[in-house]
Protein backbone atom coordinates (compact mmCIF):
# COMPACT_ATOMS: atom_id res chain seq x y z
CA UNK A 1 0.00 0.00 0.00
CA UNK A 2 2.33 2.05 -1.40
CA UNK A 3 2.32 6.24 -1.29
CA UNK A 4 4.25 8.57 -3.45
CA UNK A 5 5.07 11.73 -3.83
CA UNK A 6 8.02 13.59 -4.72
CA UNK A 7 9.34 17.64 -4.97
CA UNK A 8 11.35 18.81 -7.79
CA UNK A 9 14.73 21.13 -6.98
CA UNK A 10 16.15 23.11 -9.49
CA UNK A 11 17.56 25.39 -7.52
CA UNK A 12 18.83 25.44 -3.49
CA UNK A 13 19.39 28.30 -1.35
CA UNK A 14 22.96 29.73 -0.97
CA UNK A 15 24.58 30.93 1.84
CA UNK A 16 23.21 29.41 4.61
CA UNK A 17 26.04 28.13 6.73
CA UNK A 18 24.43 26.59 10.02
CA UNK A 19 20.46 24.96 10.61
CA UNK A 20 18.05 23.07 13.07
CA UNK A 21 14.89 24.36 14.52
CA UNK A 22 16.24 24.60 17.91
CA UNK A 23 19.52 25.34 18.54
CA UNK A 24 20.15 22.52 21.54
CA UNK A 25 19.18 19.90 18.91
CA UNK A 26 21.76 17.52 17.46
CA UNK A 27 21.59 17.13 13.36
CA UNK A 28 22.45 13.83 12.34
CA UNK A 29 22.93 12.95 8.61
CA UNK A 30 21.56 10.09 7.07
CA UNK A 31 24.10 8.17 5.09
CA UNK A 32 23.61 8.04 1.41
CA UNK A 33 23.72 5.02 -0.88
CA UNK A 34 24.59 5.33 -4.31
CA UNK A 35 22.74 2.73 -6.25
CA UNK A 36 23.62 3.32 -10.08
CA UNK A 37 23.97 5.77 -12.62
CA UNK A 38 22.10 6.42 -16.20
CA UNK A 39 23.59 8.52 -19.47
CA UNK A 40 21.48 10.83 -20.71
CA UNK A 41 19.76 10.58 -24.09
CA UNK A 42 17.48 8.43 -26.18
CA UNK A 43 18.70 4.88 -25.98
CA UNK A 44 16.96 2.49 -24.25
CA UNK A 45 18.95 2.09 -21.11
CA UNK A 46 19.60 6.07 -21.29
CA UNK A 47 16.91 9.14 -19.77
CA UNK A 48 16.52 12.07 -22.43
CA UNK A 49 15.25 14.48 -19.36
CA UNK A 50 16.40 17.10 -21.83
CA UNK A 51 14.67 17.81 -25.18
CA UNK A 52 16.84 16.94 -28.40
CA UNK A 53 14.74 19.46 -30.35
CA UNK A 54 15.77 22.62 -29.56
CA UNK A 55 12.16 22.72 -27.40
CA UNK A 56 14.23 24.12 -24.50
CA UNK A 57 13.31 23.55 -21.10
CA UNK A 58 13.10 19.94 -19.14
CA UNK A 59 9.57 17.64 -19.47
CA UNK A 60 9.11 16.50 -15.97
CA UNK A 61 10.73 12.96 -14.94
CA UNK A 62 9.91 11.20 -12.02
CA UNK A 63 10.15 7.74 -9.83
CA UNK A 64 8.98 5.67 -7.77
CA UNK A 65 10.69 2.97 -5.73
CA UNK A 66 8.73 -0.39 -4.09
CA UNK A 67 10.24 -3.32 -2.70
CA UNK A 68 13.67 -1.99 -4.30
CA UNK A 69 12.60 -1.71 -7.54
CA UNK A 70 12.84 2.00 -9.36
CA UNK A 71 9.99 3.26 -11.89
CA UNK A 72 11.19 5.66 -13.71
CA UNK A 73 8.97 8.13 -15.88
CA UNK A 74 10.61 10.09 -18.75
CA UNK A 75 8.87 13.08 -20.54
CA UNK A 76 10.98 13.54 -22.97
CA UNK A 77 12.14 10.14 -23.74
CA UNK A 78 8.22 9.09 -23.67
CA UNK A 79 8.92 6.02 -22.00
CA UNK A 80 8.29 4.00 -18.81
CA UNK A 81 11.85 2.20 -17.08
CA UNK A 82 11.71 -0.86 -14.50
CA UNK A 83 15.03 -1.14 -12.89
CA UNK A 84 16.39 -3.37 -9.86
CA UNK A 85 18.54 -1.56 -7.50
CA UNK A 86 21.83 -2.91 -8.94
CA UNK A 87 20.77 -1.07 -12.39
CA UNK A 88 19.72 -3.93 -14.72
CA UNK A 89 17.00 -2.44 -16.76
CA UNK A 90 13.93 -4.77 -16.87
CA UNK A 91 11.41 -3.65 -18.38
CA UNK A 92 10.30 -0.55 -20.92
CA UNK A 93 7.12 1.11 -21.70
CA UNK A 94 8.00 3.28 -24.78
CA UNK A 95 6.17 4.90 -27.59
CA UNK A 96 7.87 3.36 -30.96
CA UNK A 97 7.41 6.18 -33.17
CA UNK A 98 9.61 8.74 -31.09
CA UNK A 99 11.84 6.16 -29.25
CA UNK A 100 14.57 3.42 -31.23
CA UNK A 101 14.15 0.04 -31.48
CA UNK A 102 15.34 -1.39 -28.33
CA UNK A 103 18.54 -3.59 -28.77
CA UNK A 104 18.38 -5.52 -25.42
CA UNK A 105 14.80 -5.93 -24.55
CA UNK A 106 13.04 -8.33 -26.05
CA UNK A 107 9.03 -7.43 -27.14
CA UNK A 108 6.86 -9.15 -24.42
CA UNK A 109 4.35 -12.26 -26.14
CA UNK A 110 2.26 -14.31 -24.27
CA UNK A 111 3.42 -17.53 -23.33
CA UNK A 112 7.52 -16.29 -24.14
CA UNK A 113 10.17 -17.14 -21.19
CA UNK A 114 12.14 -13.69 -21.88
CA UNK A 115 13.74 -11.85 -18.56
CA UNK A 116 13.57 -8.46 -19.96
CA UNK A 117 11.04 -7.25 -22.12
CA UNK A 118 10.08 -4.14 -23.72
CA UNK A 119 5.74 -2.99 -24.08
CA UNK A 120 4.86 -0.41 -26.72
CA UNK A 121 2.36 2.08 -26.32
CA UNK A 122 1.74 5.44 -27.55
CA UNK A 123 2.94 7.15 -24.51
CA UNK A 124 2.98 10.95 -25.14
CA UNK A 125 4.75 12.74 -22.31
CA UNK A 126 4.53 11.12 -19.13
CA UNK A 127 5.39 12.40 -15.87
CA UNK A 128 3.89 11.13 -12.32
CA UNK A 129 4.36 7.83 -11.60
CA UNK A 130 3.10 5.68 -8.57
CA UNK A 131 3.20 1.98 -7.87
CA UNK A 132 0.97 -0.18 -5.42
CA UNK A 133 1.38 -3.52 -3.82
CA UNK A 134 0.45 -5.35 -7.57
CA UNK A 135 3.54 -3.78 -8.67
CA UNK A 136 0.79 -2.04 -10.74
CA UNK A 137 2.09 1.27 -12.69
CA UNK A 138 0.07 4.73 -12.93
CA UNK A 139 1.62 7.16 -14.49
CA UNK A 140 -0.05 10.82 -15.52
CA UNK A 141 -0.19 11.54 -19.26
CA UNK A 142 -1.10 14.53 -21.66
CA UNK A 143 -3.55 13.80 -24.23
CA UNK A 144 -2.62 15.12 -27.62
CA UNK A 145 -3.38 18.70 -28.27
CA UNK A 146 -6.85 17.47 -30.63
CA UNK A 147 -8.13 16.10 -27.34
CA UNK A 148 -8.12 19.05 -25.00
CA UNK A 149 -11.34 20.47 -23.92
CA UNK A 150 -12.06 23.54 -21.95
CA UNK A 151 -14.48 23.34 -18.83
CA UNK A 152 -16.15 26.84 -19.02
CA UNK A 153 -18.04 26.29 -15.61
CA UNK A 154 -14.41 26.10 -13.19
CA UNK A 155 -12.52 28.24 -16.42
CA UNK A 156 -9.83 25.04 -16.71
CA UNK A 157 -8.02 23.00 -19.21
CA UNK A 158 -9.01 19.33 -19.21
CA UNK A 159 -5.52 17.56 -20.52
CA UNK A 160 -4.16 15.02 -18.33
CA UNK A 161 -5.12 11.61 -18.02
CA UNK A 162 -3.71 8.53 -15.99
CA UNK A 163 -2.72 5.17 -17.39
CA UNK A 164 -2.87 2.06 -15.70
CA UNK A 165 -0.23 -1.24 -16.67
CA UNK A 166 -0.11 -4.35 -14.66
CA UNK A 167 3.04 -5.57 -13.73
CA UNK A 168 4.35 -6.63 -16.44
CA UNK A 169 4.09 -3.00 -18.07
CA UNK A 170 0.83 -3.95 -20.13
CA UNK A 171 -1.76 -1.14 -20.13
CA UNK A 172 -5.01 -2.15 -18.56
CA UNK A 173 -7.36 0.73 -19.03
CA UNK A 174 -7.19 4.88 -18.72
CA UNK A 175 -8.51 6.49 -15.98
CA UNK A 176 -10.24 9.77 -15.92
CA UNK A 177 -12.38 12.47 -13.55
CA UNK A 178 -15.10 9.70 -13.42
CA UNK A 179 -13.36 6.64 -13.41
CA UNK A 180 -12.65 4.16 -16.23
CA UNK A 181 -12.26 6.21 -19.62
CA UNK A 182 -13.45 9.14 -18.11
CA UNK A 183 -13.38 12.40 -19.05
CA UNK A 184 -9.65 14.35 -18.78
CA UNK A 185 -8.55 15.68 -15.66
CA UNK A 186 -6.90 19.40 -14.79
CA UNK A 187 -3.42 20.12 -14.07
CA UNK A 188 -2.77 16.83 -11.94
CA UNK A 189 -0.15 17.69 -8.71
CA UNK A 190 0.37 14.18 -7.52
CA UNK A 191 -1.33 10.26 -7.85
CA UNK A 192 -0.96 8.49 -4.57
CA UNK A 193 -1.48 4.80 -3.85
CA UNK A 194 -3.33 4.17 -0.95
CA UNK A 195 -4.99 1.53 2.14
CA UNK A 196 -5.96 -1.52 -0.39
CA UNK A 197 -4.28 -0.41 -3.51
CA UNK A 198 -6.79 2.58 -4.04
CA UNK A 199 -5.35 5.38 -6.25
CA UNK A 200 -6.07 9.30 -4.83
CA UNK A 201 -5.17 12.32 -7.81
CA UNK A 202 -4.84 15.90 -6.83
CA UNK A 203 -5.58 18.38 -9.27
CA UNK A 204 -4.88 22.27 -9.26
CA UNK A 205 -7.94 24.21 -10.17
CA UNK A 206 -8.80 27.97 -10.51
CA UNK A 207 -10.40 28.29 -7.43
CA UNK A 208 -8.75 25.73 -5.04
CA UNK A 209 -8.06 21.92 -5.68
CA UNK A 210 -10.29 18.20 -6.15
CA UNK A 211 -8.50 15.13 -5.09
CA UNK A 212 -10.32 11.88 -6.83
CA UNK A 213 -10.18 8.41 -5.33
CA UNK A 214 -11.14 5.62 -7.03
CA UNK A 215 -10.59 1.57 -6.32
CA UNK A 216 -8.33 -0.73 -7.06
CA UNK A 217 -9.97 -1.45 -10.74
CA UNK A 218 -10.72 2.08 -11.10
CA UNK A 219 -14.34 2.54 -10.08
CA UNK A 220 -14.68 6.16 -8.60
CA UNK A 221 -15.45 6.48 -5.23
CA UNK A 222 -15.87 10.08 -3.97
CA UNK A 223 -14.21 13.73 -4.80
CA UNK A 224 -12.76 16.07 -1.91
CA UNK A 225 -12.73 19.61 -2.95
CA UNK A 226 -11.09 22.58 -1.57
CA UNK A 227 -11.86 25.87 -2.40
CA UNK A 228 -8.87 28.25 -1.47
CA UNK A 229 -10.93 31.22 -0.13
CA UNK A 230 -12.39 28.97 2.30
CA UNK A 231 -8.69 27.39 3.83
CA UNK A 232 -9.48 26.72 7.40
CA UNK A 233 -8.14 29.26 9.84
CA UNK A 234 -7.03 27.75 13.54
CA UNK A 235 -9.28 29.37 16.58
CA UNK A 236 -6.56 30.89 18.18
CA UNK A 237 -4.61 32.72 15.00
CA UNK A 238 -7.41 35.73 13.67
CA UNK A 239 -6.96 37.90 11.04
CA UNK A 240 -4.42 35.52 9.31
CA UNK A 241 -4.10 35.21 5.36
CA UNK A 242 -3.31 31.35 4.78
CA UNK A 243 -1.37 29.58 1.80
CA UNK A 244 -1.55 25.59 0.88
CA UNK A 245 1.72 24.46 0.48
CA UNK A 246 0.96 20.73 -0.40
CA UNK A 247 -1.67 17.91 0.24
CA UNK A 248 -0.38 14.55 0.63
CA UNK A 249 -2.46 11.49 0.92
CA UNK A 250 -1.82 8.84 3.69
CA UNK A 251 -0.71 5.18 2.45
CA UNK A 252 -2.57 3.11 4.86
CA UNK A 253 -5.72 5.27 5.86
CA UNK A 254 -7.73 7.54 3.43
CA UNK A 255 -6.59 10.33 5.31
CA UNK A 256 -5.65 13.64 3.66
CA UNK A 257 -2.46 15.51 4.80
CA UNK A 258 -3.01 18.94 4.03
CA UNK A 259 -0.14 21.76 4.49
CA UNK A 260 -1.05 25.66 5.06
CA UNK A 261 1.30 28.61 5.72
CA UNK A 262 -0.21 31.58 7.50
CA UNK A 263 0.88 35.33 7.11
CA UNK A 264 0.05 38.65 8.87
CA UNK A 265 -0.12 41.83 7.94
CA UNK A 266 2.74 43.96 8.84
CA UNK A 267 0.87 47.17 9.92
CA UNK A 268 2.71 50.70 10.16
CA UNK A 269 1.89 52.22 13.62
CA UNK A 270 2.30 55.45 12.80
CA UNK A 271 0.20 55.97 9.88
CA UNK A 272 -1.77 52.56 10.68
CA UNK A 273 -1.02 51.50 6.55
CA UNK A 274 -0.21 47.92 5.96
CA UNK A 275 3.09 48.29 4.43
CA UNK A 276 3.40 44.00 4.01
CA UNK A 277 3.06 40.49 4.92
CA UNK A 278 5.47 38.66 7.54
CA UNK A 279 4.84 34.54 8.24
CA UNK A 280 3.35 33.65 11.36
CA UNK A 281 2.83 29.75 11.41
CA UNK A 282 2.92 26.96 9.52
CA UNK A 283 -0.16 23.93 9.96
CA UNK A 284 -0.66 20.22 8.64
CA UNK A 285 -4.37 19.84 8.83
CA UNK A 286 -5.39 15.93 8.99
CA UNK A 287 -8.61 14.81 7.91
CA UNK A 288 -10.58 12.19 6.44
CA UNK A 289 -10.47 12.20 2.76
CA UNK A 290 -14.51 11.39 2.60
CA UNK A 291 -16.03 13.68 5.56
CA UNK A 292 -13.98 16.76 4.72
CA UNK A 293 -14.21 18.25 8.16
CA UNK A 294 -11.39 20.38 9.43
CA UNK A 295 -11.05 19.33 12.54
CA UNK A 296 -7.66 17.85 13.71
CA UNK A 297 -4.07 19.78 13.26
CA UNK A 298 -0.68 20.02 14.15
CA UNK A 299 1.67 22.68 14.51
CA UNK A 300 4.81 22.78 12.43
CA UNK A 301 8.05 24.45 13.51
CA UNK A 302 9.98 26.78 11.33
CA UNK A 303 12.79 25.98 9.66
CA UNK A 304 15.64 28.53 11.26
CA UNK A 305 19.37 28.82 9.59
CA UNK A 306 22.18 31.02 9.68
CA UNK A 307 24.19 33.16 7.15
CA UNK A 308 26.82 36.51 7.28
CA UNK A 309 25.43 39.53 6.43
CA UNK A 310 27.93 42.69 6.43
CA UNK A 311 30.57 40.45 8.73
CA UNK A 312 27.55 39.50 11.12
CA UNK A 313 25.60 36.37 11.95
CA UNK A 314 22.22 36.94 11.13
CA UNK A 315 19.42 34.25 11.75
CA UNK A 316 16.32 33.68 9.79
CA UNK A 317 13.33 31.74 9.69
CA UNK A 318 11.30 29.96 6.92
CA UNK A 319 8.44 27.61 6.47
CA UNK A 320 9.70 23.56 5.92
CA UNK A 321 7.71 22.21 2.81
CA UNK A 322 6.04 18.93 3.13
CA UNK A 323 7.53 16.22 1.69
CA UNK A 324 5.33 13.19 2.24
CA UNK A 325 3.74 10.54 4.88
CA UNK A 326 4.81 7.26 5.83
CA UNK A 327 2.73 4.51 7.23
CA UNK A 328 1.29 5.83 10.80
CA UNK A 329 1.57 8.85 10.19
CA UNK A 330 5.03 10.27 10.57
CA UNK A 331 5.51 13.01 8.15
CA UNK A 332 8.66 14.49 6.50
CA UNK A 333 8.93 17.92 5.88
CA UNK A 334 12.46 19.50 4.02
CA UNK A 335 14.00 22.51 3.32
CA UNK A 336 17.20 23.09 1.00
CA UNK A 337 20.48 24.38 2.91
CA UNK A 338 24.30 24.26 1.53
CA UNK A 339 24.73 20.84 -0.20
CA UNK A 340 21.50 19.26 0.37
CA UNK A 341 18.45 18.96 2.78
CA UNK A 342 17.04 19.79 6.18
CA UNK A 343 14.75 16.43 6.94
CA UNK A 344 12.21 17.39 9.49
CA UNK A 345 9.74 14.17 10.35
CA UNK A 346 6.73 14.19 12.87
CA UNK A 347 4.12 12.12 14.23
CA UNK A 348 0.36 13.42 13.33
CA UNK A 349 -0.52 12.16 17.08
CA UNK A 350 1.86 14.76 18.84
CA UNK A 351 2.49 17.61 16.90
CA UNK A 352 5.05 19.96 18.40
CA UNK A 353 4.83 18.57 22.11
CA UNK A 354 6.04 15.38 20.89
CA UNK A 355 8.99 13.67 19.16
CA UNK A 356 10.49 15.37 15.92
CA UNK A 357 13.28 13.35 14.38
CA UNK A 358 15.76 16.21 12.57
CA UNK A 359 18.80 14.86 9.89
CA UNK A 360 20.52 15.87 6.38
CA UNK A 361 20.79 14.60 3.33
CA UNK A 362 23.57 15.44 1.25
CA UNK A 363 22.86 16.32 -2.41
CA UNK A 364 25.63 18.24 -3.76
CA UNK A 365 25.57 21.54 -5.90
CA UNK A 366 26.63 20.10 -8.90
CA UNK A 367 23.90 17.61 -8.71
CA UNK A 368 21.09 20.25 -8.75
CA UNK A 369 20.08 20.28 -12.29
CA UNK A 370 17.48 18.38 -11.62
CA UNK A 371 15.95 16.62 -8.39
CA UNK A 372 13.14 13.87 -8.35
CA UNK A 373 12.48 12.24 -4.68
CA UNK A 374 10.19 9.47 -3.66
CA UNK A 375 9.24 8.61 -0.66
CA UNK A 376 7.75 5.09 0.12
CA UNK A 377 5.47 3.74 2.99
CA UNK A 378 8.34 2.62 4.77
CA UNK A 379 10.04 5.62 5.02
CA UNK A 380 12.98 4.93 2.63
CA UNK A 381 13.21 8.43 0.75
CA UNK A 382 14.75 7.23 -2.78
CA UNK A 383 16.61 10.28 -5.46
CA UNK A 384 16.74 11.10 -9.17
CA UNK A 385 20.03 13.65 -8.88
CA UNK A 386 21.27 14.90 -12.87
CA UNK A 387 24.37 16.29 -13.03
CA UNK A 388 25.97 17.48 -16.19
CA UNK A 389 26.55 14.09 -17.45
CA UNK A 390 24.50 11.64 -16.28
CA UNK A 391 21.62 10.58 -13.94
CA UNK A 392 22.18 9.08 -10.62
CA UNK A 393 19.68 6.85 -8.61
CA UNK A 394 20.60 7.32 -4.93
CA UNK A 395 18.12 6.47 -1.80
CA UNK A 396 18.71 7.25 1.57
CA UNK A 397 17.78 4.81 4.65
CA UNK A 398 15.63 7.03 6.68
CA UNK A 399 13.81 3.98 7.93
CA UNK A 400 17.09 2.95 9.75
CA UNK A 401 17.09 6.32 10.99
CA UNK A 402 13.71 5.95 12.50
CA UNK A 403 14.32 2.29 13.65
CA UNK A 404 11.23 1.41 11.21
CA UNK A 405 11.20 -2.31 10.18
CA UNK A 406 12.44 -2.85 6.54
CA UNK A 407 9.48 -4.76 4.47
Amino acid sequence: MGMNLRFFAPVILAGILFFGCNRDVQISQVDRENLFNLQIGRLEDQIALFSFEGEGGVRRADIAMRDGLFYISDGNGAKVLRYNSYGDLLFMIYNEETNPPPMSLKPLVEGSLVTRWAVSYPLLEPGEIAVDSRKHIYVRDRLPYERHSYDTESRVLLNNIILHFDADGKFIHSLGREGVGGSPFPKIEGIYTSVRDELAVVCRILNGWDVYWFNPEGIFLFLFHIKAEFLPIPVDRENMIPSLDMIAVGPDERTLFIKIDYYRDIIDESTNTRTGIESDSSVIWIMNAEDGIWDKYIDVPFFEYTSMEQNRKVTSRVFYSLLGVMRNGRIFLYSPVEEGYSILIMSSESGLSGEQRRSFIRVDNDELHFNAFDLSEDGILSGLLVDDWQVKLVWWRTDRFLGEPSQ
